[in-house]
């Protein structure tokens, strides 16, 4: 698994808008850039994984799809999001 449960914590605790959130875009798109992470390292070892890279393809597609919704939404927040993230937006 990419992700334990203290780095979890740790991504929700930075990104989260109060204590006890889980489910805001900017912890939901925190956490699927971590398992993005992880997967693009695996899959350069594993380089003929077709199911793994599927699923990759997913998680990018609906990171995209929150980024658009936070943009739309909350345009400071998406900025603080992909500078804290590094993301080429």
């Amino acid at each position: 698994m990419a992700l334990t449960k203290e780095k979890k914590q740790e991504v929700m605790a930075e990104f989260a808008r109060k204590p006890s959130d889980t489910g805001s875009p900017e912890v939901q798109i925190a956490l699927l850039t971590n398992r993005i992470k992880y997967l693009v390292e695996h899959l350069d070892v594993h380089k003929k994984d077709f199911h793994t890279k599927k699923g990759l393809l997913d998680l990018i597609s609906k990171r995209k799809k929150l980024l658009k919704y936070l943009k739309e939404k909350n345009f400071q927040s998406y900025k603080n999001v992909i500078e804290k993230l590094g993301l080429r937006k």
